[in-house]
């Protein structure tokens, strides 16, 4: 199987899952549809994104073992909903408006940096370093990031942060590292590096001293 085929089915069941939640706890306030509506569409959208412009990475083939083990841990990300739509606690409303706005943003950035990455690639091959990369060269970890940071918000619980938490540290860090290695192979890139951040966008250009340059002094 393709390792994309079990983050699939995740995306796939995350809407059904939450609205089950709902439905076994009889909880169908405000909180609950709102989470149902960012993450139930986010899921959607990863979907049509797959059908569109797929990302090669989760092409590979992997054991079905292997697979299974992905999903059990893609699963983490329901205990999110499961605490909000268990504990009947309400999120303010001026926290209901942040969460959607940060979701927003979040989803915004890998979903369209994805696509600048596939229709680049597309046409031309070799570093992309404008647009979405101009400035930092894992926009879509930070997209991810301000995601689920979203849906944590609404839990209202430390435990949806600490699971992004070990997401971040035990899966995405290290796929940035790699990334930054195997694009070493430019002759570009430490260049490209120097005027980009790792995860945040770097807004200032570091200052550079050049003896040939007329003004240096």
């Amino acid at each position: 199987m393709k390792s994309k085929h079990f983050i699939n089915l995740h995306k796939a069941l995350t809407a059904p899952v939450v609205l089950g939640l709902m439905v076994f706890y009889q909880n169908f306030t405000l909180g609950p549809w709102v989470y149902l509506a960012l993450h139930g569409t986010y899921g959607v959208m990863w979907l049509l994104k797959d059908r569109i412009y797929p990302d090669k990475q989760w092409e590979q083939e992997i054991p079905i073992g292997i697979g299974i083990l992905g999903f059990g841990i893609l699963m983490l990300y329901w205990v999110a909903p499961f605490i909000l739509i268990s504990s009947g606690s309400q999120p303010p409303l001026p926290l209901v408006a942040a969460a959607i706005s940060i979701n927003v943003i979040g989803v915004f950035r890998p979903y369209a940096s994805d696509a600048q990455k596939y229709y680049t690639l597309k046409y031309r091959s070799g570093l992309i370093k404008e647009g979405f990369f101009a400035r930092c060269r894992n926009t879509n970890y930070l997209g991810e990031i301000l995601t689920y940071s979203a849906f944590a918000m609404l839990a209202q619980h430390w435990l949806p942060f600490v699971i992004l938490a070990g997401f971040m540290a035990g899966i995405w860090i290290s796929n940035m590292l790699k990334k930054d290695k195997s694009l070493s192979r430019y002759p570009e890139f430490a260049d490209y590096k120097a005027n980009s951040g790792l995860l945040l966008p770097q807004l200032f250009l570091p200052t550079t001293s050049n003896p040939n340059d007329p003004d240096f002094a």
